[in-house]
């Protein structure tokens, strides 16, 4: 048995990857608030920035894994929010990195072990991990926070047959990016300019990106960037 599990696949690119990999013969496992509407799928109702709630789960969680021969741990939830480095609050910024950063280590850990050799562990990222945009203080951090977790899970790591890799969607059609943009289309557009096709990439694209990785251990430690090719200003 090979076991997909994921944060945040209710929607967008993680119910796109859900799906790609349930394809591929994946026991789907997902963990978020809000429950997968997939068949077969197992859902682990969560509040990623609440450690206690995420802890009540790891039990069953161990459970549904314990016997699969891959696991595949995608760590697709993201919190973004717009704010300033000079008026970030530490409430706001904890908040951000306990679903970005805290949420992935909790599970890297609780996994980890029960990983055999083929197994990998997928961040998804933004093309904010290795840039920075105004107004995007907490997320900027957090995703640059994570390329460094992953680099850190390749070298801590190494020798166990157990990949990793960072992939970081450009401006991809979701529900988080319509929320951002607070729903104007022509904001939307705007972006779109800036990407070499001149539009908005699919979630299955970037969930095509993830399966990849899981299935390539050659691109381990690797940062792979998902986004069409931006315009460089």
């Amino acid at each position: 048995m090979k076991t997909l599990v994921i944060t945040g696949a209710s929607s967008g690119i993680g119910l796109e990857a859900a799906k790609l990999f349930q394809k591929e013969g994946y026991s789907i496992v997902n963990l978020s608030r809000t429950e997968i509407p997939l068949d077969n799928a197992t859902h682990l109702k969560t509040d990623l920035s609440d450690n206690q709630a995420l802890n009540n789960q790891l039990n069953e969680l161990n459970k549904l894994v314990s016997d699969s021969e891959e696991i595949c741990l995608v760590h697709n939830a993201s919190y973004m929010t717009s704010d300033n480095v000079e008026a970030l609050e530490d409430v706001q910024l904890r908040s951000v990195l306990e679903v970005n950063i805290v949420a992935p280590t909790i599970l890297n850990r609780t996994l980890i072990p029960l990983m055999k050799k083929g197994s990998s562990i997928i961040y998804v990222g933004s093309t904010l991990a290795e840039k920075a945009v105004p107004q995007m203080a907490s997320y900027v951090t957090s995703k640059h926070a994570m390329i460094g977790l992953m680099r850190s899970t390749c070298q801590d790591l190494f020798g166990k047959f157990i990949h990793t890799t960072c992939v970081c969607p450009g401006a991809t059609k979701t529900e988080m990016i319509m929320e951002y943009v607070n729903n104007d289309e022509t904001a939307l557009e705007q972006i779109a300019e800036t990407l070499s096709e001149q539009r908005l990439i699919e979630p299955i694209e970037i969930a095509s990106t993830i399966l990849f990785c899981a299935k390539n251990s050659v691109v381990n430690g690797s940062v792979i960037h998902a986004n069409l090719g931006i315009l460089q200003t």
